[in-house]
């Protein structure tokens, strides 16, 4: 497959995951098909104040505190 093939087949696979989890009625699976899809091509993100992965993080029910399990 030519390389013009590929950036066009991954072209449209992203906008049809665009369209997916843009959907009101999206599944849990379509938004961790789209999460598999950004990892797999080395997209991560890093929360700054206000950004909506900084709010996810806060509302999230864990302790800042890391805990030590003891053997």
């Amino acid at each position: 497959m030519s390389n013009d093939k590929l950036r066009d087949l991954h072209s449209i696979l992203c906008e049809k995951l665009l369209e997916k989890i843009n959907d009101p009625d999206a599944k849990s699976a379509d938004l961790n098909v789209a999460r598999q899809f950004l990892r797999d091509n080395g997209i991560d993100a890093v929360p700054t104040d206000d950004s909506p992965l900084q709010k996810l993080l806060d509302e999230m029910p864990f302790d800042e505190k890391k805990q030590v399990i003891k053997n």
